[in-house]
């Protein structure tokens, strides 16, 4: 399973997506993706663990 990452024009991520429609969807609401880069399989751990990227939350 392969995992991304959406970056704006400044660098900063905007998003961690698991496909490409969720990155087409957040480019018509109007994000600001400027780069979409694939994480590596270490990186993508932790979204593959949570199930969603948005499931991950340090805070708890």
């Amino acid at each position: 399973m392969t995992f991304y990452t959406c970056f704006d024009d400044k660098g900063e991520i905007i998003a961690r997506c698991q496909t490409q429609q969720e990155i087409d969807v957040l480019r018509r609401m109007g994000r600001p993706i400027a780069e979409v880069k694939a994480m590596k399989n270490e990186e993508a751990v932790v979204c593959s663990l949570t199930g969603s990227p948005s499931d991950f939350n340090e805070e708890i």
